[in-house]
């Protein structure tokens, strides 16, 4: 996909509407909202987020290509693309795991905070995208925040896209994404996150193995997984071997929820981490339930998978998932 040839160098000057001038004139300050591109306050990101106070606020994008290394650290942090769509703003960067010295550094975005919102616009790591350069991993955003909203944004990279895991600590990490668009070939969406996606696309593009995940549950106890629900599995012509995920660690589990699956998703539609090496498909948890399209085949699924009866696929429903604690999500999505 090409990128929007707008570029902007990073530098910032203060305002009178800036938090610090706000703070000197003794006004309490409402919810703290900075803008971002030609012409306004901020012309980098990065600055515009490192000028918000400790407990967070918003950040308005123009339309446009930023080409910078991202991090978001503080809470209730809001990156919103003020464009038509998700295309219209693009964060970019070119790290890959081999450059950055490991496969989350490379992260064109890195999120820590909680009460994260990520609102239309693009986050891409174009390390691999013309295919000219070693093959490496190359995230595009990784996310290890609780509560954390990814609505109209679109995803995009080749292997590892997008990390949804929790980060060193292991603290909880609970995250949605609506009408997203995520991109990759190997092992795109990873990590260890307790993540539920809404009516997104999952495209797969042209490689000789595709993964569409790699979760990463480690012990039966451990309050993790992926739920797909409504969502659409694509993929380029050359996607190839098409896999709905392979268990990263022992108890992965990944569920898909009434999605169409229009990709050559392989017959038995999940596939060991490394065959002959582990045997983490035995004990993951991995579920359909009524799957339709080209690469919906329910009779020639590994018997270590499970297609899944109404009252199954009722405990993976979103305030199931989440155990009623619904009140972070959008409005739209608790209606």
């Amino acid at each position: 996909m090409p990128y929007s040839r707008q570029r902007h160098a990073g530098c910032s000057r203060l305002a009178l509407a800036s938090p610090l001038f706000i703070m000197l004139l003794g006004a309490a300050p409402g919810p703290v909202s900075l803008s971002v591109g030609p012409g306004a306050t901020y012309t980098s990101v990065q600055a515009a987020i490192d000028a918000l106070p400790a407990t967070g606020g918003e950040v308005r994008i123009a339309p446009g290509t930023y080409r910078e290394k991202l991090t978001v650290a503080k809470p209730r942090v809001t990156l919103r693309g003020t464009g038509r769509n998700a295309a219209a703003v693009v964060l970019v960067y070119g790290d890959s795991a081999k450059s950055a010295g490991g496969t989350v550094r490379s992260a064109t975005l890195t999120a820590t905070g909680d009460d994260l919102r990520l609102l239309r616009l693009t986050v891409a790591n174009d390390w691999q995208r013309d295919r000219a350069q070693a093959r490496s991993q190359a995230v595009a955003l990784a996310v290890t925040g609780d509560r954390v909203v990814g609505d109209g944004i679109r995803l995009l990279g080749a292997q590892d896209t997008l990390f949804a895991g929790k980060g060193p600590n292991k603290r909880m990490a609970r995250q949605y994404f609506s009408n997203c668009h995520i991109e990759g070939d190997v092992d795109f969406i990873f990590g260890d996150a307790k993540a539920y996606f809404h009516r997104c696309r999952i495209h797969a593009l042209a490689h000789d193995s595709v993964m569409y995940t790699a979760q990463s549950k480690l012990t039966r106890e451990e309050d993790s997984g992926y739920v797909f629900d409504r969502c659409r599995l694509t993929a380029d012509p050359g996607a190839q071997m098409i896999s709905l995920g392979r268990a990263w660690r022992p108890y992965a589990t990944v569920i898909y929820l009434n999605t169409r699956m229009d990709a050559p998703v392989l017959p038995e539609g999940w596939t060991e981490w490394s065959p002959g090496k582990t045997d983490t498909l035995r004990t993951a948890t991995y579920a359909e339930y009524r799957s339709t399209g080209r690469g919906a085949s329910p009779a020639t699924r590994t018997p270590f998978s499970h297609q899944l009866t109404a009252d199954q696929a009722a405990r993976w429903t979103l305030s199931a998932f989440f155990k009623g604690d619904t009140a972070w999500l959008p409005r739209s999505a608790r209606s």
